[in-house]
């Protein structure tokens, strides 16, 4: 029965992961929850900033801020979200994959790009591929905090400032529910007149600034920014754990089908086993 023994270890070693995959889908569970109530609850602060920072610009149209020129530069800036963590299925190979491709169309026209990588993951990938990485940002944990992103983010947004950049992508996974997420490349900058558009309320809008208007549009608009910046981060974490908690609830279920698989097959041996024992009794039975 070595044979026997082997498989008996077999279904042990596959029964203590499946206790392992069940208790990763179950905190991941939790974690998705969270995420998504974080997630949530920066929607309404980037709405809102973007609505008075598009009634300032059309108060003030004599003015505009850098971040909605347009650049003629030959250089373009790319900010990679990923996780820290693996066991989240193909979430990071579907974003870094997007990104692989918007690399390729912009060295096919031509243009330089620079990088910033949020997470370990997509910091990782952007070394292997040889990409120019000016900033980082990993081990954000479960909760993003802003003040960990604004430093490495603001390498990007000032360089765009300065007329150095042409564009400024970032590349996320977009949470749309807890059983699909989709990896996207939206452009950051400059800003859009079709996204920075104020809400048609029939009410006319008057400021009084301090000390200037061009002071409270520029302080604005980069607060704007960065909540693009912080809501992308969130959706991101929030797909995270949705993607590890399929994943780990499939690897259950594999690991169950895993179970049954060898319990047949153990079976199956131990009753042949058994029949050529008997077999062998019978024989010498009728030998004697």
């Amino acid at each position: 029965m070595a044979a026997g023994k082997e498989i008996r270890g077999k279904i042990k070693s596959v029964e203590n992961t499946k206790k392992i995959t069940k208790a990763m889908e179950m905190v991941a569970a939790s974690k998705m929850r969270k995420a998504q109530d974080r997630m949530l609850a920066a929607r309404p602060y980037s709405e809102k900033i973007r609505n008075i920072a598009a009634n300032l610009g059309q108060a003030n149209p004599e003015y505009v801020h850098p971040f909605m020129q347009v650049n003629d530069a030959k250089k373009a800036g790319v900010i990679v979200v990923t996780t820290d963590k693996g066991l989240c299925g193909g979430m990071n190979t579907n974003v870094l994959r997007v990104v692989t491709t918007k690399l390729r169309e912009m060295q096919d026209a031509g243009v330089s790009t620079e990088a910033v990588a949020i997470g370990g993951k997509g910091l990782g990938f952007l070394n292997r591929v040889g990409a120019k990485v000016v900033s980082h940002a990993t081990g954000l944990g479960d909760t993003p905090h802003l003040d960990k992103l604004i430093g490495p983010v603001k390498v990007l947004l000032d360089q765009y400032a300065e007329g150095k950049l042409s564009k400024v992508y970032v590349a996320y996974t977009k949470f749309i529910n807890t059983m699909k997420q989709e990896s996207v490349v939206e452009q950051l900058l400059p800003l859009s007149s079709e996204k920075l558009q104020a809400e048609k309320t029939g009410a006319s809008w008057e400021y009084i600034y301090e000390p200037d208007a061009q002071s409270v549009i520029d302080e604005l608009l980069v607060r704007y920014v960065e909540s693009l910046v912080y809501q992308a981060v969130a959706e991101n974490m929030a797909s995270e754990q949705s993607a590890r908690m399929v994943a780990m609830k499939a690897a259950t279920d594999n690991a169950g089908n895993v179970i049954s698989e060898l319990k047949l097959v153990y079976n199956k041996t131990r009753q042949a086993a058994i029949t050529t024992e008997l077999s062998e009794i019978v024989a010498g039975a009728a030998a004697v």
